[in-house]
């Protein structure tokens, strides 16, 4: 991808996250203390996980299979992401997609508001985390 058209890209990522954080600094009107937002994004991320669970355990569109990754010595690390696993199954049906996306929506609406309560912009957090994964690569691994 030309550099030209990555930029827009970003570009238009941060006015997203930009309107996406004021338009919740609008709404947050019951959570507005930062301890009810922490709690809050805390329990959206057990929501997710509990979401992708339940589309394994309850509905079984997907499953998961969980081993070692194998990675040989002579394995590249940057070869590893082919070779390696994500260890799901299958694909998500529609309803387990549309709980599974609703739970991450309110997850990041918890997230711009802990941004919004402390003065961060969203957009800012997100650039410098695409800049530090650019600039560590593979090693971000971990």
């Amino acid at each position: 991808m030309n550099t030209e058209i990555q930029g827009l890209g970003v570009t238009v990522l941060g006015e997203f996250c930009t309107e996406f954080q004021h338009t919740v600094s609008e709404y947050l009107v019951r959570h507005r203390s930062i301890l009810d937002a922490l709690t809050k994004f805390q329990e959206s991320c057990a929501k997710v996980n509990r979401a992708v669970a339940k589309a394994a355990t309850t509905c079984g569109c997907i499953e998961i299979n969980v081993s070692k990754q194998k990675m040989p010595e002579s394995l590249l690390i940057q070869d590893f992401k082919r070779t390696s696993s994500t260890h799901i199954d299958g694909e998500l049906c529609e309803h387990c997609k549309d709980v599974v996306e609703a739970e991450l929506g309110n997850n990041l609406f918890y997230l711009a508001a802990i941004c919004q309560l402390l003065g961060f912009e969203l957009n800012d957090i997100v650039n410098k985390e695409r800049e530090r994964v650019s600039a560590l690569g593979f090693f971000k691994m971990g």
